[in-house]
């Protein structure tokens, strides 16, 4: 297996581990995510290691790349308790976790070990959707349903969403009772890193929060999302002064990426946070 983007670290030595987690069976408009973490990993050899945004190289970081996780698709439990295990692991050997979704709904596989590990555990959520249902179509675990799912482990004041413009006006309105709820934008993030000083933080990020003229290749594509820069510029506002112990990009969905301009913004953001949570 091929590393991506030169994260060859041995495993005893890295700081930071990243793995793939290529399930999407939940996906309710247009599937396709599964394939992220293969094709992020093959296309990231057209992009350089260095960042000219923070004169720093991936390179130089203690990275190791282990690889995509083999994963159950016909039992979504099964499926995310193989997450959690990954990433437990991670953890239990003092590293951090970065996972390629993937739908949205591998987040909780993921959470769910942080927060065993770190009682106190926040989450940051970038995203175009709520993802606050109770059930979708009566399925509890659902990519709609995960940061309702996330809120189930750790409550009321935990859970800080941004560039949210899609979803029921109940879960709009939820939101304002049990999470912090920023619609369209990353206005407040400053706020909200001012809060989390300090505290263990999970940063989790849906793709989509970018607009789809900057990010096509996704399954449920909602216009009037933020840039790339916007994104980037979000990713060091919450990266460099927090306890970042886990992260996630997800719902990059190749077939819809005719261009190839979603893989290769996706990789940028995946480039950006290693370097942001690792120097």
């Amino acid at each position: 297996m091929e590393a991506f983007l030169g994260c060859d670290k041995p495993y005893e030595t890295a700081d930071t581990v990243i793995f793939g987690a290529p399930f999407d069976s939940t996906t309710s408009y247009r599937p396709g995510t599964r394939f992220a973490s293969r094709t992020m990993r093959a296309e990231s050899y057209a992009l350089e290691t260095y960042s000219p945004y923070l004169n720093a190289d991936v390179e130089d970081l203690a990275v190791h790349d282990s690889g995509d996780l083999e994963l159950c698709f016909g039992d979504t439990s099964v499926a995310l308790k193989a997450i959690e295990e990954k990433a437990a692991q991670i953890l239990v050997d003092g590293k951090r976790p970065v996972m390629i979704g993937g739908e949205h709904l591998v987040t909780l596989g993921a959470v769910r070990a942080a927060a065993r590990r770190y009682p106190g555990l926040h989450v940051i959520h970038f995203d175009a959707h709520t993802d606050l249902r109770e059930d979708y179509l009566g399925a509890v675990l659902s990519h709609a349903t995960v940061m309702r799912r996330v809120w189930d482990i750790l409550g009321d004041e935990r859970i800080f969403q941004f560039g949210i413009r899609s979803g029921l006006k109940e879960e709009f309105e939820w939101g304002k009772l049990h999470t912090h709820l920023q619609k369209f934008n990353f206005d407040g993030l400053e706020d909200a890193v001012e809060k989390l000083k300090g505290k263990p933080v999970y940063l989790t990020i849906d793709l989509d929060v970018l607009d789809p003229s900057v990010f096509p290749g996704t399954g449920t594509p909602e216009p009037g999302g933020v840039s790339f820069i916007q994104l980037v510029e979000a990713v060091y506002t919450v990266c460099k002064p927090l306890n970042i112990v886990a992260c996630d990009i997800n719902e990059l969905s190749p077939v819809y990426d005719q261009s190839g301009i979603a893989t290769a913004a996706a990789l940028k953001i995946l480039r950006e946070l290693l370097l942001a949570i690792n120097c």
